[in-house]
């Protein structure tokens, strides 16, 4: 009989148990019952992970150049979680991407595990489903968990907050200097990698690149470095891992790496906290409340900040 008690799953979890993990990751996706539970009695067993954001535009070759890095993690007899956010079907909500047929050359390994996540429209691309997986992996004892996301966008700048080193990868072919620049991606990069660095156009992107970093303002002594790659060859994968390490070389200096983790947990609880507060502010009555108002109040009444007011002022709640 599968375990349901969130303890019971958890210990089979830290085991190293693949079904439990499956089981576990799928509870936290959907916010299953004891999901909250399951979650709380992992954390204290979470932190031995290093955790990798791999972001970057569409086609940027973040899935070939992840398989490669996986493989190079592998050779170094390090045990690889990956979680892939994948854009939501918009039939059943589910990952659109399942579990990567590109990567079932891997599925036999024991020292990886994969899981799909659904982006389910959360900031799109990131949620706390990724984070509760992460923990899962981390508590499973896999000691580098890598997060693949889906494109650019809110949910891609939220990697910043869930991996300890954030690989940003971009092509010389889609003016992605610029894309990057607008997406804010400068601003979370730990490592710049110039994927597909055999276009003609590579050596222009990685300037550029270099020219924005002197100009940018710095969020701390970190300069993140730019190196090329061709994932499909192989290629810059010891360079690429080499700048890595020394990023998290330096987190490990003088205390970054827990304050960078302290800062995570702080920002994880207020999410928390706040989409608890919304779920029980908006209750039913209110919601209809509200949509009344709209429909039948004229003038000042119903201005947004008014409206606002009297609506956390208590007017709307029932008598």
């Amino acid at each position: 009989m599968p375990r349901t008690d969130p303890n019971d799953l958890a210990a089979a979890v830290r085991d190293g148990q693949r079904r439990a993990i499956a089981r576990a990751i799928t509870r936290v996706e959907n916010g299953l019952a004891g999901a909250d539970a399951l979650v709380d009695a992992l954390y204290p067993h979470t932190g031995g992970a290093w955790r990798i954001g791999i972001t970057g535009p569409p086609g940027a070759g973040k899935s070939t150049l992840t398989d490669r890095l996986i493989g190079s993690m592998r050779e170094a007899g390090e045990t690889v979680g990956v979680v892939a956010v994948d854009p939501s079907s918009p039939f059943t909500g589910g990952a659109l991407l399942g579990d990567r047929v590109r990567l079932s050359e891997r599925l036999g390994d024991d020292g990886v595990f994969y899981r799909s996540l659904a982006a389910r429209g959360a900031g799109g691309g990131l949620s706390e489903a990724t984070e509760a997986a992460c923990d899962v992996l981390d508590a499973a004892g896999f000691s580098r968990i890598i997060v693949e996301t889906v494109g650019v966008g809110q949910g891609e700048l939220d990697v910043a907050e869930a991996a300890d080193t954030v690989v940003v990868v971009l092509v010389p072919e889609s003016g992605d200097a610029i894309q990057a620049m607008k997406a804010g991606l400068m601003e979370i990069a730990d490592v710049f990698c110039v994927n597909k660095a055999d276009h003609p156009d590579a050596n222009a992107l990685v300037g550029a690149l270099r020219s924005t970093l002197r100009l940018r303002t710095a969020r701390s002594d970190w300069m993140p470095p730019v190196v090329k790659t061709v994932a499909t060859q192989a290629e810059g994968l010891d360079a690429l891992t080499e700048a890595m390490q020394q990023h998290r070389d330096w987190l490990e200096s003088g205390d970054r790496w827990q304050a960078m983790r302290d800062a995570r947990l702080r920002r994880r609880v207020r999410r928390l906290v706040e989409a608890d507060w919304q779920q029980r502010f908006w209750t039913p009555e209110r919601q209809v409340a509200l949509n009344e108002a709209v429909a039948t109040l004229d003038g000042a009444e119903r201005a947004p900040h008014a409206l606002a007011h009297r609506v956390t002022a208590g007017h709307f709640d029932a008598a």
